[in-house]
């Protein structure tokens, strides 16, 4: 009998091989899973994985990161301009490292977006124990500080032998490839047995494919779905991220043009039809335009496609007021079809619509109903055109003329990148997305400090994409760090930084619950203890400046635009940095957000928010 071939390798020269040989297939096409590895080294890591890095850099690309949380961000990035088919692993030391992903492993479990961690764990022998940054538990000697990336996991598994590696790594690659069930993955190491050699069988190291499947409805549920639909008479669409991670955009399209019925979209999904059709109605819900709000009160079906449906897209459970209102939700993951009891459609998204536009020959909305939405929507395109224009060229911009300075540079090829404070509510009404990548919104986890390293991991993903980082002074502070990543690499990101002196979006709401602004200024501490002096000498400029970048300062409107046209043809990561002037018109939630108000207070300021709270409440539904 014939002895299996073996290689020996440490655990982890054997993992960096195995993955080196994993690849995704989808539609025929083929990528590969791993795509690359971002590091910080340690003590927990650089002996392991660190040593078979260097030994297979030919094999598998490695990225030198500055903020663990960071280099999550940049590899969500990366997988989700890749539509979830190449992700990247992130490699951390024990202790500090290690716990500074739990964050981005959130964000990526939250948006469904894959990406592997592999944080250095205590010694599996014990044999020095407890280790410099080894958390001790009393009555549980095997609980890390990595434990506390279960919760964020899509997948967990600590590798305390060798040989677990051949069966957990395996399951690893599954969830990280499963549409249904993917997000963050961990396998925590241990740093004695990441250098532990053990004889490997060589079908290990083989290339291995992972197709990703498309799912078909069930023809019960197909039918189902195909009633309600013909005896909707104001159906709307809520198209969400899984329309992109499908490649749906056309297939969404072809089903759109035949039966006339209109699309808004959640922050994730915006993008699925291209702004200028004419059933595009642009974002939903408290972020929404006017005329998606709308329709969404009155609508008998509000057909829900690869959305989890946030309390942003619902408004907090107040936006679909039709008395017999319906719904119908197509996923890929029964767990999001099942909400606010609706009809299912249990499927891929691509492959769904496809099914439902094949079974609706001839079925189309009523022709009232078209010149409703549609006249709607000629409405919103004057109101963005007005927030949009600035009539002093000379004058310092607005916010949201920063964003139609932008919209009138960039094109259908490039990526907008944003994440959190004011913009993302700004973004979501006005911006005129041309191609399904371009509006990259990380909405399910609004993390600050997320743009930055995720433009990073687009332009890995996307080189020659021109990838716009728009950012706030309030998330610019908290994660800058991975500007010094962009020039090591050589990635010409193109940073817009906007300095409002301030958290302005919780302000905002700080404002509207009676907390009138507390702790939202970055401003000089006055003799009351409030922060509302003049603004604080600092200057982020500069500091992106120093990080390496090439800066320009655009002072007016007319600067702004002379530097975007700059920036993007840039070939080094370079920042435009603007000073935005208070908004010159409102421009108000077209519906509501429940953000809890005090129930009693001695400010007038919080019990007048307290009355407007109850007022909105009281028209939360319970769809059952």
């Amino acid at each position: 009998m014939s002895v299996a071939a073996t290689r020996r390798l440490t655990t982890a020269q054997a993992l960096v091989r195995f993955l080196a040989a994993q690849y995704t297939e989808r539609d025929g096409v083929r990528h590969r899973l791993i795509a690359g590895t971002w590091g910080i080294f340690g003590h927990g890591n650089v002996a392991g994985l660190g040593q078979a890095l260097v030994e297979y850099r030919e094999a598998m690309p490695y990225h030198q990161g500055r903020n663990e949380q960071a280099m999550v961000h940049a590899a969500v990035g990366h997988a989700r301009q890749l539509d979830r088919l190449s992700a990247q692993a992130v490699t951390t030391s024990i202790g500090p490292g290690a716990t500074n992903l739990v964050t981005g492993a959130a964000l990526a479990t939250i948006n469904r977006l894959p990406v592997l961690l592999l944080p250095g764990d205590y010694f599996a022998s014990h044999a020095a124990d407890p280790l410099l940054q080894q958390l001790e538990h009393p009555v549980e000697a095997d609980m890390s500080v990595n434990d506390a990336l279960r919760p964020v996991s899509r997948y967990f598994d600590r590798i305390n032998r060798p040989e677990a590696l051949l069966a957990s790594a395996l399951k690893a690659m599954r969830v990280l490839t499963d549409p249904a069930e993917t997000g963050a993955v961990t396998l925590a190491l241990p740093q004695d047995v990441q250098a532990e050699a053990y004889d490997w069988p060589e079908e290990f190291f083989a290339d291995r494919i992972w197709r990703v499947r498309r799912p078909a409805p069930d023809p019960a549920e197909l039918a189902d779905a195909v009633q309600l639909i013909r005896s909707a008479a104001r159906p709307l669409i809520v198209a969400g991220g899984g329309v992109h991670h499908s490649e749906a955009e056309g297939a969404l399209k072809t089903l759109v043009d035949a039966t006339g019925i209109p699309v808004a979209s959640t922050q994730a999904g915006k993008g699925a039809l291209r702004h200028d059709h004419p059933a595009d109605l642009g974002g939903i819900g408290h972020t929404g335009t006017a005329v998606s709000d709308e329709l969404a009160r009155t609508a008998d079906l509000v057909i829900g496609v690869g959305t989890r449906y946030s309390d942003f897209t619902t408004a907090s459970g107040t936006l679909f007021q039709h008395p017999d209102v319906r719904f119908l939700n197509l996923n890929i993951t029964a767990f999001d079809a099942h909400k606010l009891a609706a009809g299912t459609l249990v499927c891929d998204a691509r492959a769904g619509l496809t099914a439902l536009a094949e079974a609706l020959p001839g079925h189309r909305v009523d022709a009232a109903y078209e010149t409703e939405y549609r006249a709607g929507k000629a409405r919103w395109e004057e109101t963005v055109d007005a927030v949009f224009r600035a009539d002093d060229d000379g004058a310092v911009p607005t916010q949201t003329q920063v964003l139609g300075a932008l919209d009138a540079v960039v094109g259908d090829e490039d990526v907008v990148i944003n994440a959190a404070g004011s913009l993302p509510g700004d973004l979501h009404k006005l911006w005129r997305a041309r191609s399904p990548r371009q509006y990259h919104l990380e909405y399910g986890y609004s993390c600050m400090g997320y743009e930055i390293p995720a433009a990073l991991g687009v332009q890995q993903a996307a080189p020659g994409t021109p990838v716009w980082a728009l950012v706030g002074d309030g998330t610019y502070l908290m994660n800058p760090t991975e500007i010094v990543t962009a020039v090591q690499e050589n990635l010409p990101v193109k940073l817009v930084l906007v300095q409002n002196h301030g958290y302005a979006s919780i302000g905002g709401l700080s404002e509207s619950v009676g907390a009138e602004r507390f702790g939202t200024d970055y401003r000089h501490r006055v003799a009351d203890g409030s922060f509302t002096g003049a603004p604080l000498p600092v200057d982020l400029a500069a500091n992106a400046a120093s990080l390496g970048m090439d800066v320009l300062r655009a002072r007016t409107v007319r600067e702004l635009r002379e530097a975007l046209v700059t920036a993007r043809a840039a070939t080094r990561p370079t920042c435009v940095y603007v000073e935005t002037a208070p908004p010159s018109a409102d421009l108000p939630a077209e519906a509501w957000w429940d953000v809890p108000v005090a129930e009693v207070s001695a400010r007038e300021a919080a019990t007048g928010a307290r009355k407007a709270y109850e007022r909105a409440v009281a028209d939360r539904r319970h769809h059952l």
